[in-house]
């Protein structure tokens, strides 16, 4: 039976599946060197964490490392393609629940939930209460959309159908947007958003993205939502513009360093939601993306190659590995 190893636990469904194709292992630590230890025997990974490149070299028989999501950041691609391994991914699954969380977290932010909710619990229902004469509504605002793939085309969806706002979207690539949607610079988008969502690849283009100059073209009640990736914010310049009072707040689920250090500065500030990265996990998204691992591992188990196909430079050396089944 081949062995499928995963870097974290599985939504039950999708690991009934996998149990049917061959024999699921589960990572006992997420590390890199835990994951370089107990995967090279895998001819099949699952990838929710971060691998080392040096796997791909160590695990022979390793067919596939499949995505456990849409992010490929986790995947050295080039080391995989090196050695001849595929790597696919599940794009759009857990979109919805992405999106979602975008408007979940603004929302807390613009009615000041954080605030409230801590001096209601210290100080009571008139003092807590009081903070609601200062919180913004969000229909009415300007959302501003950075990366128009799965997850901006879900939160772009919901804003036009459901919020009232009015929608900018800038993405390296068009496609067609909902009516009264329109595509803009980045520039432009800072200047006039009063919601500036995040849902971007990272990548060298967009790395260090929100600086200290497109912050200083944000408006002074303006929020980020950070969906995307943690280095796409220069994380001391935010923290400079929060402590100035320079923006309205933000809302992070993503950071440069996983996990967060204790003693980060953006603990310290009210008006900062921050998340372990868990927008786009819940039961429904999990069990979605699992299904889609399961359905590639079995496109490549039996011979095929994956649907999601991230680096089809990699055929050649595939199919010397591992030849295509005869008919």
């Amino acid at each position: 039976m081949p062995e499928i190893f995963s870097t974290h636990n599985l939504h039950p469904d999708a690991a009934a599946l996998l149990k049917q194709l061959g024999t699921l292992r589960y990572a006992s630590a997420p590390d890199l060197e835990t994951l370089l230890h107990e995967g090279r025997q895998a001819e099949i990974i699952v990838v929710r964490a971060p691998l080392p490149p040096e796997l791909f070299e160590r695990a022979k028989g390793l067919r596939a490392a499949i995505r456990h999501g849409a992010g490929l950041d986790m995947i050295p691609i080039d080391a995989a393609t090196r050695a001849g391994v595929l790597v696919a991914n599940v794009p759009g699954a857990n979109a919805r629940s992405v999106a979602e969380y975008a408007f979940f977290s603004a929302m807390a932010l613009l009615r000041r939930f954080r605030v409230m909710d801590g001096k209601l619990r210290s100080k009571g229902w008139t003092v807590a209460r009081r903070e609601a004469d200062s919180a913004r509504d969000l229909s009415g605002l300007t959302l501003g959309v950075v990366g128009y793939g799965n997850v901006g085309r879900a939160i772009v969806a919901i804003a036009s159908a459901g919020f009232g706002l009015e929608v900018m979207v800038n993405s390296r690539t068009r496609r067609e947007t909902p009516e009264g949607v329109r595509f803009a610079q980045l520039d432009e988008l800072a200047s006039n958003a009063d919601v500036i969502v995040l849902c971007c690849p990272l990548n060298e283009e967009t790395r260090g993205m929100v600086d200290a100059r497109l912050i200083a073209r944000m408006k002074p009640g303006a929020i980020i939502v950070n969906v995307a990736r943690g280095p796409v914010i220069d994380d001391e310049a935010l923290i400079e513009a929060l402590r100035e009072g320079r923006i309205g707040g933000a809302a992070l689920d993503v950071f440069a360093t996983q996990p967060l250090p204790a003693e980060h500065p953006y603990f310290a500030f009210d008006n900062v939601v921050i998340t372990p990265h868990m927008a786009g996990i819940t039961d429904g998204s999990m069990r979605r993306m699992g299904l889609g691992v399961a359905a590639e591992a079995k496109r490549v188990l039996a011979g095929g190659l994956p649907d999601n196909f991230c680096n089809p430079d990699v055929v050649d050396a595939y199919r010397k590995r591992f030849p295509e089944p005869s008919l």
